[in-house]
């Protein structure tokens, strides 16, 4: 059986790709591009940075830098008008999986109009949006790298997952020296989103032997260094293993998909407002606990490709080791537990079963290893409480 893979057309990689943008969008043949960002790349500098290379080889642009962190259908419809109006032919997002996130359905809503509900999933959006360039500034989402987008529908408190060939970026410049400026919490919560899709892609039942590589090779590069850039955030070395082990990740899961993690992670962030990164986080320990007796072997691959469990060492003893493992990184990344980060109790049992219900209609689920019943992702909501 073949696996068709997609990836960006093209990739700069390494320190200072970012600075490639003009020469990219020359090359592409790219005139006038919108600037997708927030109010943190601005403040940074990073926007102006690009508008100058731009400029600097006469190429015209606009910006729109009023995305939101965990993107609603609102946040980006003024966005949507600009590109519209504008008449741009290419847009260039700049920031963390928000901005990209955004940039994509903007990219869309653009050219073939709509409401973003059109295009959740089970519809699969093939049709090419306007031509989209990705310049990520965290080790973690890796959307420059995949065919997803992921927008909540404010009306239903709904993640919607949106899929498709139509949102992969054209072009990615990934610039590990953009994530030095990353706050230890970022850090934290955008490297374990990275971890999460590389174990969850190599876990997938849509895994493939490419995706399997990708996955694979992500964590030996994730594993080892997502403490130290939490713990010395101007480690270029350990930051720049983090950048390229990020995209890794998002090439593996855009080829073979997330799993139950992913889909149980999305309904806390659309009801709760905890950022995307932090709920897997906070659900990745219990999600494999349950899940790893039904892909022993694979878990504890992932396991010695993280360097916590030899060649040598049986599935049985690797997996505990990652079980292990797991725990005390949220221990050291201080990753906050549902009650702690302030969520009301009563609440967030009432929509325990709105959540796995909701989860399991994302079809990530239906990836892991052992499908879940919605008993047993409500049970999973409650372990996770405290």
């Amino acid at each position: 059986m073949s696996t068709q893979v997609l990836l960006p057309k093209m990739l700069e990689i390494g320190a200072d790709a970012s600075r490639e943008i003009a020469s990219v969008v020359l090359s592409m043949g790219l005139k006038r591009p919108l600037i997708v960002s927030d109010e943190m790349m601005v403040k940074l500098g990073y926007v102006e940075n690009v508008i100058n290379d731009l400029l600097s080889a006469n190429i015209v642009c606009c910006v729109y830098a009023d995305t939101v962190p965990e993107p609603t259908i609102a946040s980006i419809l003024a966005g949507v008008e600009q590109a519209k109006y504008e008449n741009v032919d290419s847009i260039i997002a700049i920031g963390g999986g928000s901005p990209i996130d955004s940039a994509k359905a903007i990219s869309i809503l653009a050219k073939y109009g709509g409401e973003m509900q059109d295009y959740r999933f089970p519809r699969l959006v093939h049709e090419a949006g306007i031509p989209l360039i990705a310049i990520p500034t965290t080790a973690g989402t890796g959307s420059e790298m995949t065919k997803f987008t992921i927008i909540t529908n404010e009306q239903t408190d709904e993640k919607m997952l949106c899929v498709g060939n139509g949102f992969m970026p054209v072009a990615a410049l990934v610039d590990y020296k953009l994530t030095l400026s990353l706050p230890p919490r970022t850090t934290a919560d955008t490297g374990i989103d990275a971890m999460t899709h590389a174990i969850e892609a190599y876990v997938s039942r849509k895994a493939n032997p490419y995706s399997d590589t990708q996955a694979l090779s992500a964590l030996r590069l994730i594993a080892p260094n997502l403490v130290k850039v939490f713990k010395n955030g101007s480690d270029e070395s350990a930051r720049e293993a983090m950048m390229l082990g990020s995209s890794l990740a998002g090439c593996a899961f855009s080829n073979a998909s997330v799993a139950l993690v992913h889909g149980m992670s999305r309904p806390i962030g659309a009801f709760f407002h905890v950022p995307h990164g932090l709920s897997n986080a906070m659900l990745l320990p219990t999600v494999t606990e349950f899940s790893i007796d039904s892909a022993p072997q694979r878990y504890a691959q992932c396991a010695r490709a993280m360097l916590i469990a030899g060649d040598d060492d049986s599935d049985a003893q690797a997996n505990h080791n990652l079980l292990v493992f797991l725990r005390k990184l949220n221990v050291t990344l201080q990753v906050p537990s549902p009650k702690e980060f302030g969520i009301d109790r009563d609440k967030y049992f009432a929509v325990a079963r709105t959540m796995a219900e909701q989860a399991l209609a994302s079809g990530s689920p239906s990836n892991n290893p052992i499908v879940p019943s919605i008993d047993d992702m409500v049970e999973m909501y409650r372990q996770i409480w405290e």
